[in-house]
């Protein structure tokens, strides 16, 4: 490359310093090549034409709707395939296996969430760190951080793992699980928990592609592990075409095969491109201050995810309270919930890798537009899932259920709790805009006051009050329009303009270097 030469950091861990790294005292994980402009010739922002696809996408410039849209749209067809597969799943369940089987679908998947709040937490902070290093063009620091994340989630799917399988039936009894589902909810969840390291190795590959500024090519992955799911799940679950018969158990199988399948193929897509955001499977390690860091920004997110899915325990147990065909229908309108909510879930986590990268590159106008065309296409999309849920509920709840009471309560559900989708929908938004500064903390406050000082105890003293499970349901609408509320007005602060990151390790480069070229040690 004219006027560039190739120079080499550091030969290991035990190496001198790297030039890049001296003021904030880091050594390096692994060898870094950096291009080093010539005299005279202004550092480098933009990207190679031939490695547009393995160096990511530049979010700082061009128009904020086009990549917004643009952006969002792989998350939300990836999304939607998954939605799809669970409604599919459901289907499956609910109409061959029975309201048992559906109902121990339900009291599981508040559990299984809870776990995964530690995958999701490092995974955003991954995203954040990355993303701003890639506005700002500081390579090493991007480098670093892909390297020291992938160890953190390796550890962190383990622990969670065996944490998982010896707290599983003591949860699902606090949970009040009906004894009739219990059995059926601790044997499928014995199983289905071994996918749990291994969604966590899919978080991650996908949150360090995605702050890199690429959304498509996870899409492929996880839409190819979706479908194989879709494919084996009946014939493990119901014995055909000569497989042994598992029953619900089959679809926790069937899970582990894709998900182990799709992670091995991404990791060796991203090594045989040479992706920016490729780890170095050959230099673990763990470096204490990024480590300390990503912790910063990750534990918030994890508690945060961890106050939801506790949250949906309490919700849940107080569901169970009412009877077993409550409980399914709960189960049912939790799977149209999260379809309604995927638009509006995409373009949140779009705008946090869109805010992060123009924070790091300090366009603090571009993250204002962003959160305006955001709350536009966010509540755009949604808007269909409310009509539907509010005008003719029952229509998406006979897909899940023949049972006339499942049926009628889910649908009481969904035209209550319908309406508060379009506030989920501008929390989302916001509060993506606030994780992408690494404000983690915020949004954590955000979360324990809609969920544990609204939610529950509106669940819990209207359900009593009424003596019916609609005194739930309008808890939880209540806590969507108060949730919406502090998220917004928090951001109107403005306290988003002062990222995490440039306070807490300021290893910046000393000027903005262009993309390396990617070399056989990453």
């Amino acid at each position: 490359m004219v006027g560039r030469k190739r120079k080499r950091i550091c030969q290991g861990r035990e190496a001198p310093l790297c030039t890049q790294f001296v003021k904030a005292n880091l050594y390096c994980a692994n060898p870094v090549w950096l291009n080093h402009v010539s005299p005279g010739k202004p550092p480098g922002s933009s990207i190679p034409a031939k490695a547009a696809g393995s160096h990511g996408k530049d979010l700082t410039t061009g128009s904020i709707a086009k990549n917004l849209i643009f952006f969002a749209l792989p998350m939300l067809l990836g999304s939607l395939v998954h939605v799809t597969y669970s409604l599919i799943n459901m289907m499956w369940v609910g109409n061959w296996l029975g309201a048992t089987a559906m109902a121990a679908l339900t009291v599981g998947f508040p559990v299984f969430f809870v776990l995964n709040a530690f995958g999701q937490g490092l995974s955003l902070a991954s995203n954040v760190l990355v993303s701003q290093s890639y506005g700002a063009k500081d390579w090493p620091r991007l480098r670093m951080v892909v390297q020291n994340s992938m160890v953190l989630t390796v550890i962190t799917g383990l622990l969670c793992f065996v944490l998982g399988e010896l707290a599983t039936e003591g949860l699902l009894r606090l949970m009040n699980t009906p004894a009739e589902v219990l059995p059926v909810a601790v044997s499928y969840l014995h199983v289905f928990l071994w996918t749990t390291p291994l969604m966590f190795g899919m978080f991650y590959l996908a949150s360090v592609m995605r702050g890199a500024g690429d959304s498509k090519t996870p899409l492929y992955f996880q839409a190819g592990s979706l479908v194989v799911t879709a494919v084996l799940d009946p014939l493990l679950m119901f014995g055909w075409l000569g497989f042994p018969r598992m029953g619900l158990n089959g679809t926790a199988v069937a899970t582990i095969i894709s998900q182990a399948g799709a992670l091995v193929a991404l990791a060796w897509h991203m090594r045989r491109v040479r992706h920016i955001a490729s780890p170095s499977w050959r230099r673990l390690g763990l470096n204490r201050e990024v480590s300390l860091l990503t912790l910063r920004i990750g534990l918030p997110s994890m508690m945060q995810q961890a106050l939801v899915s506790l949250g949906i325990l309490v919700i849940v147990a107080l569901v169970n309270r009412f009877g077993e065909h409550c409980a399914a229908a709960y189960g049912a309108a939790m799977r149209i919930d999260l379809l309604a909510f995927m638009p509006a879930m995409s373009i949140g986590m779009a705008a946090s890798t869109l805010s992060g990268q123009n924070i790091g590159a300090h366009k603090f106008d571009r993250v204002k537009q962003t959160f305006r065309w955001g709350l536009v296409i966010s509540l755009a999309l949604t808007l269909p899932a409310t009509l539907v849920s509010v005008g003719v509920p029952g229509l998406f709840m006979r897909l899940f259920a023949h049972d006339a009471d499942v049926v009628a309560t889910g649908a009481h559900y969904l035209r209550i709790v319908g309406v508060g989708y379009l506030m989920w929908a501008v929390m989302f938004l916001s509060n993506g805009i606030i994780n992408g500064s690494g404000r983690t903390v915020a949004t954590t406050v955000f979360t324990l006051v809609g969920f544990w000082v609204v939610r529950i105890p509106l669940a819990l003293f209207l359900s009593r009050q009424m003596n019916s499970v609609e005194g739930i349901w309008y808890g939880v609408l209540i806590s969507s329009f108060v949730g919406a509320g502090i998220s917004v007005t928090y951001y109107l602060t403005g306290r988003w303009k002062t990222p995490v990151v440039a306070r807490t390790v300021p290893i910046t480069a000393p000027e903005a270097e262009p993309i390396p070229e990617m070399q056989d040690g990453l």
